[in-house]
């Protein structure tokens, strides 16, 4: 069984984000960059995966520029078999990234197509959920817990109200919750082999997929700087505070 595993090239998750001096977006110029860590999540459940002869190949994919194979290094470096460069320069959203998987998923046949629940630098979780409507495959998101048996993946799913246990026959696409697994580190020796490892690149002209934005961002603002704590000389102080000023009671 093939899975394909989507990557996303993100600023690093313990960076301190800048706003633009003209509000236009996030600052990116010497940002410290990094694997999206739900996709780090999905790398190492398909990889598991594959331990268990579940699999027999796991493909990881990245949308971008020339720097996005920074990504695919660090996914074929932990293990990944293979990995595939869909170059593109501009901005991609959720509706035109789940295009571009579902004619790469045409393409290579996977049977599974595990990936990170949403990227921590624009939050939109929609890009699995759009990607089983394309392809008309079931879905398991927020995974927790998953187990494949034959055409079946078991799936525990964090919901709510707490768990959620959920079978989906395959193929299927699955989202990673934080609580799936503890990503391994690669190590020195696989980096560098890595780096010699060749990454197929397709065009997106060639892949017949509408790239214009859906979504237009008009500003980007930091969030208020917090407030300092104030002392208070007894609890009926304290109490007024909190209802005439802060008015949470």
């Amino acid at each position: 069984m093939k899975i394909l595993v989507p990557v996303k090239r993100v600023i690093d998750p313990y960076a301190k984000i800048r706003v633009k001096a003209d509000g236009s977006g996030v600052e990116m110029a010497n940002m410290k960059m990094a694997m999206n860590p739900f996709d780090e999540i999905a790398v190492e459940e398909a990889l598991r995966l594959r331990e268990k002869n579940v699999a027999t190949e796991v493909v990881a994919m990245a949308v971008g520029a020339a720097n996005v194979v920074d990504t695919l290094r660090q996914a074929q470096a932990l293990g990944a078999n293979r990995a595939i460069h869909v170059a593109y320069e501009g901005e991609v959203q959720p509706l035109a990234y789940a295009r571009l998987l579902k004619a790469v998923v045409e393409r290579e046949q996977p049977r599974l197509v595990i990936m990170g629940k949403q990227a921590i630098d624009d939050d939109y979780n929609q890009t699995g959920q759009m990607l089983a409507a394309l392809l008309d495959w079931p879905q398991a998101t927020f995974a927790s817990k998953v187990d494949v048996a034959g055409d079946v993946a078991t799936v525990v799913r964090e919901i709510d109200g707490g768990l959620q246990t959920i079978s989906v026959t395959l193929p299927a696409v699955i989202t990673t919750d934080l609580r799936l697994n503890n990503p391994r580190y690669a190590s020195l020796p696989n980096i560098m082999k890595a780096k010699k490892l060749p990454i197929d690149t397709l065009d997106v002209a060639a892949l017949g997929v509408e790239m214009s934005p859906r979504m237009i961002t008009l500003t980007t603002t930091e969030p208020e700087a917090r407030k300092p704590g104030v002392m208070v000389k007894d609890v009926d102080e304290l109490i007024g505070k909190l209802k005439n000023d802060a008015r949470v009671i």
